[in-house]
């Protein structure tokens, strides 16, 4: 049995053979059912100009999950800021926070989300990260009851105070959460290399500010639950080959076989792409619980973020299951 939240980090993976509305469908039938079991929230992540992930416009995604579901929390993980003014993240979540109050989150990342060339897209400065922090402050007051910015107030917005996260992958995020005196998510899922020295940083640094009077920590893995532990290891293979598609793929490419993938696999640039994977959970449901509860033990945090790999909606929704019954989730009340 675990002793902290369990939450969930959806990527709204478009599975083979499915089409979008297919993908938007199995978020909130993941969201339903995650409700159902006692997860705590869920977050969906801003990418662009992928042909695997639709959590393009995670506001968006946020408002039709919202509206399907009754009390588990929703945000996103994250709002890749230096794509969008503060102002009109500000709004959006404003406008979920009024509709759908105490149940939203804001997530924030530096990152851009996208390759160079979608960054052009979106008309947005190459620079843009540079102005991270003020760009945070900024959001945060527009979310607040005085703008930084004189004579505009964020409408809906302003009074909501809809909590920020920040997200990291590096010891940038974690200096500057604490700075802030704000939650910190670490990204282990997929950027493993500085975990516990920016959970370190975060917590040896920590400023109390209004919204959090201690450290509140959290860090994400990679999850396959299933009935056997043979069922589990196939999925995870899928997961790994569709991550190797996706770092190698290009536009206009034939699609990369099973045989070319599984052959850059067994080369020795294969062990970039096995540490992206060094803390996941894949097995029988004993397993994972006992991997997770091991996590959290390493690692201190306050909430394991799990992300589950399986290969369709029926499958995510079934390592839920197990994962909960195996961790002894209490469902909503």
């Amino acid at each position: 049995m675990l002793t902290v939240p369990l939450s969930i980090l959806d990527l709204a993976s478009i599975g083979e053979g499915e089409t979008l509305k297919d993908t938007f469908d199995g978020c909130v039938a993941v969201a339903q059912n995650a409700e159902r079991l006692g997860y705590t929230r869920i977050w969906y992540a801003e990418h662009h100009n992928s042909e695997t992930i639709a959590s393009s416009s995670p506001a968006v995604l946020i408002a039709h999950v919202a509206a399907h579901t009754n009390k588990i929390r929703l945000g996103s993980g994250g709002v890749m800021l230096p794509n969008h003014s503060p102002l009109t993240i500000a709004e959006q979540f404003g406008t979920l926070a009024t509709i759908h109050p105490g149940r939203i989150d804001l997530g924030l990342g530096r990152a851009p989300g996208t390759d160079q060339v979608t960054v052009n897209a979106m008309r947005r400065d190459v620079r843009a990260a540079e102005h991270f922090a003020e760009d945070v402050l900024e959001l945060q007051a527009f979310l607040g009851e005085a703008s930084r910015v004189p004579g505009v107030v964020a409408m809906p917005g302003k009074g909501t105070h809809v909590p920020l996260y920040i997200l990291g992958s590096s010891l940038y995020g974690a200096q500057l959460a604490a700075l802030l005196g704000l939650p910190f998510a670490f990204a282990s899922h997929f950027a493993p290399q500085h975990l516990h020295t920016a959970l370190r940083v975060y917590r040896e640094r920590f400023t109390p500010s209004a919204v959090l009077d201690k450290p509140y920590a959290m860090a994400a893995m990679g999850v396959i639950a299933a009935e056997t532990e043979a069922s589990a290891f196939k999925q995870f293979e899928r997961r790994r080959r569709g991550f190797v598609r996706h770092r190698l793929q290009r536009p206009g490419m034939p699609k990369l076989t099973d045989e070319e993938v599984d052959a850059f696999l067994r080369t020795p640039q294969a062990a970039s792409i096995d540490e992206i994977f060094t803390y996941s959970a894949v097995g029988t449901p004993d397993r994972v619980v006992q991997l997770v509860k091991e996590f959290q033990e390493a690692t201190q945090v306050d909430e394991v973020v799990t992300s589950h790999h399986a290969e369709n909606t029926a499958m995510r929704i079934r390592s839920l299951e197990l994962l909960a019954e195996a961790a002894g989730l209490s469902p909503h009340k």
